[in-house]
């Protein structure tokens, strides 16, 4: 298969498997708005995209059902938000790794969507190819962006592209929807015969270039009028299939009864919805200056939009195609916030991942809308009026230092929090007595799950308590003591299989328990 090169590409694939995992840290501005509940997902996290997404991999490695970034096209222009005018190789650099982190991401029905335009979008192309597999591409959008023109430009464009890859492309086939049928589609459907089975349109019907001989046969029309395909045409049907239809009165001759013969489809019979098309007009996807004029400015005045935001109809299309409600959506370009916007208001769960000022000043403030129930974007053809919540995340320290060991500036609460989603798969909420100093994380399923670190027993014990002696087991019985399976994290453990079993303790020693 062809692959790119370019300056650094070899180091680029490197860059990946080097990235430092860091913990991730309730954020300064707040950390939890709305009712966010305990499950996977709804999290806004403000850092480096490439070290977010190292930071969330542990936990959501192959569950995240579609993707969609619209990262930097690098199309030599200024931007007051992104630098927009990397050097193709660096650009290259850039997106590599972090396509790489973004497939371990997806299920095995799993796809990402990335929108692009003609500066970098062929090379995508390539790159996404390498990455994901050749044979794992979907299609090549082409979304109407502009309906306007510009009057300067020698040629004014007015699309861009949105290239799809699935993680496999035959289990995406046999896993994504079909849009709604437009309006224009749906009135393709009539009933000119009053047909009691109600609205058809035409299916085989007329002649062709192509068949066989047998589908050369004379037909007798109701008008008498007795019809046969020219030298070099055929029936589009076959005999049989003309028959069946005649009997069971499936076949229309026009209002006279001498017209060539189309069997009809039934609007009932043939499959909800149609399969999504790869011109996607402004009319079904909305455009940039929609999402900036009629959405944005009235949604936050007082915010400065980006150049280029993309509309809440475009993300509504790409997440019909892809999701379930329930099902989780990632965007580690996350904007302005459209992504996670869009898949709050169609209940699907969300992840999103933004770099800068602007996941303070434009994401949080537009997610908080959101949740309150703001009008605008696709709230009523999707019939949002509030509700949920989610979790404001920053990036910490690394989880590791130089030499392999827990960084010493990765306090209690950090490492909890890394433990619990590890353990248990939902989001950790510190139980009202965690200041008072235990070591019990919580519960989940039917098990506890306990974490001796950073001296959480005080100096009483070996190693500070993170150490699981007989004194530190005793301790355990006396401060949080749970009646069923248990999970403890710690330094060591100088207690035997034998007492371990007996007390229904699985032991996880630190660091070597956690993923790198």
């Amino acid at each position: 298969m062809p692959t790119l090169d370019w300056l650094d590409r070899d180091a680029a694939f490197r860059v990946a498997a080097r990235v430092a995992t860091r913990v991730l840290r309730p954020h300064a501005a707040g950390h939890r708005f709305g009712d966010a509940g305990t499950a996977p997902g709804n999290l806004l996290v403000q850092g480096d995209n490439l070290e977010a997404l190292q930071a969330l991999l542990p936990f959501y490695r192959g569950q995240v059902k579609c993707i969609f970034i619209d990262p930097p096209y690098n199309t030599r222009s200024a931007f007051e938000h992104y630098d927009d005018n990397l050097e193709h190789s660096q650009w290259l650099s850039m997106m590599l790794p972090r396509l790489q982190l973004l497939r371990e991401f997806l299920r095995e029905d799993g796809s990402i969507w990335v929108t692009i335009d003609d500066h970098e979008g062929h090379y995508l192309k390539v790159l996404m190819d390498e990455v994901f597999g050749r044979g794992n591409f979907i299609a090549t959008i082409a979304w109407e962006k502009d309906r306007g023109g510009r009057g300067d430009a020698d040629i004014s464009t007015s699309q861009d592209m949105v290239l799809a890859f699935a993680r496999r492309r035959q289990v995406w086939a046999s896993s994504r929807n079909l849009l709604e049928r437009t309006t224009t589609q749906a009135g393709r459907f009539r009933n000119p015969d009053n047909d009691p089975r109600g609205p058809w349109r035409q299916g085989d019907d007329g002649t062709a270039k192509s068949g066989t001989e047998r589908q050369r046969f004379p037909i007798t029309l109701p008008s008498g009028r007795t019809v046969t395909p020219k030298q070099g045409r055929y029936w589009a049907f076959s005999e049989d299939t003309f028959n069946q239809a005649r009997v069971e009165g499936r076949v229309y001759f026009g209002k006279d009864g001498n017209r060539l013969p189309l069997i009809k489809r039934y609007a009932d019979a043939v499959r909800e919805g149609v399969a999504p098309r790869t011109w996607w007009p402004a009319e079904e996807a909305g455009t940039n200056q929609s999402a900036k004029r009629d959405h944005l400015r009235k949604l936050m005045p007082e915010v400065e939009p980006f150049a280029t935001p993309k509309p809440e109809e475009l993300l509504r299309r790409v997440l019909q195609i892809n999701t379930n409600p329930g099902d989780l959506v990632l965007d580690s370009f996350l904007g302005s916030g459209t992504t996670a916007a869009v898949a709050h208001k169609m209940g699907r769960r969300w992840i999103g991942i933004e770099a800068g000022d602007h996941a303070v000043s434009h994401c949080l403030p537009r997610l908080q809308k959101v949740v309150e129930g703001e009008s605008g974007g696709i709230s009523q053809a999707v019939g949002w009026t509030g509700g949920g919540g989610f979790r404001f995340l920053q990036l910490g320290a690394p989880l590791f230092d130089a030499q392999g060991d827990l960084n010493a500036e990765v306090r209690f609460a950090d490492l909890a929090a890394f433990v619990w989603m590890r353990e248990s798969g939902t989001a950790y909420e510190p139980a009202a007595d965690a200041s008072s100093g235990t070591p019990l994380l919580g519960v989940h399923g039917g098990r506890a799950i306990y974490l001796l670190y950073n001296g959480i027993l005080g100096d009483r014990r070996p190693a500070s308590g993170n150490v699981l002696t007989s004194a530190v087991l005793d301790a355990l019985r006396r401060l949080c003591w749970h009646v069923g399976p248990k999970v403890v994290y710690g330094e060591a453990c100088l207690l035997g299989d034998a007492r371990l079993a007996d007390a229904g303790i699985v032991f996880r020693q630190l660091p070597y328990a956690l993923p790198r």
